[in-house]
């Protein structure tokens, strides 16, 4: 693949995003619809929680014209050759009755595998199927759900204040549930759920999002990438056309890479596929 155009960004062979939950208030549409205009890539997963129905459900929706940009910059991105795979998660559940619909430039899927330039296999699930394994449930879990928004509400006001001091973008509800036993025993048990559903597949990795916590890495041989969301962290996942993989922050930074297996090694997965 010939560079990209001096002034132009990278393509990427695979862009992954979710939780961005439209239509709720703590969304950063803003900023993901400028992530979006300036991507450049051949697919791109929507891996869950892409629009909040639980929240125009249960509250007032919120719809600005942000909003309304993320949407028209995923239908230039499909118009212009990128194919949009949409896994949908907890909050969108709604939209897996249309699992196996094939849409012009997108598909709907419940799961699917995304094999790497390099010959890794993928899973891409949202990762609310994992919350038997993970959640406490009960009181407890609705106490959690009150916080977090809660606290989501004090990232706007320290963000909204940062920003007027020409500060950079920075997660008050990342750096708190980082400072929390019980929340960072929760996505140790998450992510090795994760790690032990790929390893039954007998695949190479996973990527998922749901508990607001990016991440990339391998352990044992196995690839957990979770994208994040763009209520907290902001960030994407994305794989470069040598099978690279790398957590993106929105404004194109990258947080962290997993490089493409040797060539030799490569060879012998396709050959083994």
């Amino acid at each position: 693949m010939s560079p990209a155009p001096v002034g132009l960004p990278p393509r990427r062979r695979a862009v992954f995003i979710s939780d961005v939950h439209l239509g709720a208030r703590h969304c950063h549409a803003a900023e993901l619809a400028v992530f979006l205009d300036t991507l450049r890539c051949d697919r791109l997963y929507l891996v869950g929680d892409i629009v909040d129905l639980w929240w125009m459900a249960q509250r007032r929706a919120v719809w600005t014209g942000a909003h309304q940009r993320v949407v028209e910059a995923l239908h230039a991105l499909a118009r212009t050759g990128t194919e949009l795979v949409y896994v949908p998660g907890n909050h969108d559940r709604p939209v897996r009755n249309f699992c196996g619909l094939v849409l012009p430039r997108m598909r709907v899927r419940r799961r699917a595998i995304h094999v790497t330039a390099d010959g890794r296999r993928l899973l891409v699930t949202h990762g609310d199927d994992y919350d038997g394994q993970t959640h406490f449930g009960g009181l407890q879990e609705h106490i959690g759900d009150w916080l977090y928004y809660r606290i989501l509400t004090g990232n706007q006001w320290v963000n909204r204040a940062r920003r007027r001091l020409g500060l950079r973008y920075w997660s008050l509800a990342e750096f708190l549930k980082r400072h929390s036993a019980a929340a960072e025993r929760y996505i140790a048990r998450f992510v090795q759920a994760g790690l032990d559903d790929a390893c039954r597949r007998g695949i190479d990795g996973i990527v998922c999002g749901h508990i607001h916590r990016a991440a990339l890495f391998e352990r044992d041989g196995c690839v957990y990438a979770n994208d994040g969301d763009w209520v907290e962290s902001l960030t994407a996942l994305v794989e470069d056309p040598d099978g690279s993989l790398r957590l993106l922050a929105h404004t194109g930074e990258t947080l962290a890479c997993v490089p493409a297996r040797q060539v030799a090694d490569a060879a012998a997965v396709r050959k083994v596929a």
